[in-house]
Parts: C-alpha cells; sequence; structure tokens
C-alpha cells in the first residue's frame, strides 16, 4: 500500500514478509515491487530509480521510505545517519511491563553469526548504548500493545530490550517468544514516520495502518 508518493520520494506500508533488499533467498524484494509498480503507474521505459533509505526487519511492518532521485536518497540518507527523524513503532508484547510507561536503557552487542543482539544493563565489551521510550496504548486478556519511540537505532533495539524486560514480541521466536505466527511475521510495526522532505523541506508525518490481522484488529479497534 502506497502512504506518499512525489516526484522525489515514495512511502510503503511493508507487509510482515517482505525483503527491503534480495538476499540470499533470492525472493522478490520490496524495492523491485516498488520499482515495478512506479514503472506502470507512470508508463516509465528503462529502468527506474529507487534508493534504498532505511531498512526494517523482515518479520515486521510498516512505513518505508524509499528515494525516487538521487538527491533525495542523499538528503534523506543524511537525516537518518543524523537521526533527524522521528520513528514511533508498535509492539504487541506477552507480558505486560511494571510500568505502564519508561524508558529502558540497554548496551547492545551485535552477534553477526547469529543476527541477534543481546542487551546487557551495564557497558560491556562492543556494546553500543540502546535507549527507547514506551507506554501502554491497550490491553487484551493475554496481550499488550506498546507504543515505542526510538532514541537510538541499533540492531533489532525494540526486539531485544523488549525481551531483557520480560516482554517479548509477539511470534518472535528468536527473542524469547514461545511460538511463531503462522505467517512468519511478528507482531512489531513500524506506525509512524516524521521526516523533512528532502526538497520541499516541509514536515512529513506518515502513518501506517497495522496489518489486517485478528489479533491486531482487536487491539487498535478502540483507538
Amino acid at each position: 500500500m502506497v502512504l506518499h508518493q512525489d516526484n522525489h520520494l515514495i512511502v510503503v506500508n511493508k507487509r510482515p514478509g517482505d525483503l527491503i533488499q534480495g538476499d540470499k533467498t533470492k525472493d522478490k524484494p520490496l524495492v523491485e515491487i516498488v520499482k515495478d509498480y512506479i514503472a506502470l503507474k507512470y508508463n516509465k521505459p528503462g529502468a527506474v530509480f529507487l534508493g534504498v533509505v532505511h531498512r526494517l526487519d523482515r518479520p515486521t511492518s510498516g512505513v518505508v521510505v524509499f528515494a525516487r532521485t538521487s538527491k533525495a536518497l542523499a538528503r534523506l540518507n543524511q537525516q537518518f545517519a543524523q537521526r533527524a527523524t522521528q520513528k514511533t513503532y508498535w509492539a504487541v508484547v506477552k507480558a505486560a511491563p511494571e510500568a505502564l510507561q519508561g524508558s529502558l536503557v540497554h548496551y547492545l552487542v551485535r552477534r553477526p553469526n547469529q543476527n541477534k543482539s543481546f542487551a546487557y544493563t551495564k557497558e560491556v565489551p562492543d556494546s553500543k548504548k540502546a535507549v527507547l521510550h514506551y507506554r501502554t496504548v491497550a490491553q487484551s486478556e493475554h496481550y499488550t500493545l506498546l507504543e515505542i519511540d526510538l532514541e537510538t537505532g541499533r540492531h533489532h533495539q525494540i526486539r531485544a530490550q523488549l525481551t531483557a524486560i520480560g516482554c517479548p514480541i509477539k511470534g518472535d521466536l528468536k527473542y524469547g517468544f514461545d511460538r511463531s505466527n503462522p505467517d512468519g511475521s511478528i507482531h512489531l510495526h513500524a506506525r509512524k514516520l516524521m521526516v523533512t522532505h528532502p526538497v520541499t523541506k516541509e514536515s512529513l508525518i506518515i502513518t501506517a495502518p497495522t496489518p489486517d490481522e485478528t489479533l491486531w484488529r482487536a487491539l487498535v479497534s478502540n483507538l
């Protein structure tokens, strides 16, 4: 689903399971799917330029922005590198945190051979500080919906930090949830992205609807 498009960028709502860029699986990545969409919509002959600005983990869903020109790509890359953007996520977790809202500070160590990050309460060798802020948005009998604002952008940061406080994300076997979701997704959604338009300089706030799935529908129905 396209959330925003103009001559300089296009923002889409990534489905769980979509790759942003190609990998060893050879599955068609989202960047190629969006290129095909642009070529068809605008009747563009030849190769379509589309720059990858940022990534989401394959099992997650939500807001992804792509650059349609090299100028937009350079300017958006700079914003993300300087953390001049604001990202808000929604996560469905198994257990409710002790406090309805708060901040989490950990030191993450990335283990590339496991494609996993480990959270520590104190600084350890090769660790990077990770900070996020959360608040409880909705609750059901078995699950809690958290809204999360990232202060830092570390590898698997939300997944690792929530697991560290005993609140693994639904479906996230890698980070301690007891069973996978049938479609291989996890209940982590990039809900909102605030970014400065690379050309007009206006502030863009893009919000992505949650996946059309039973638990998501139940938790967001009254919001």
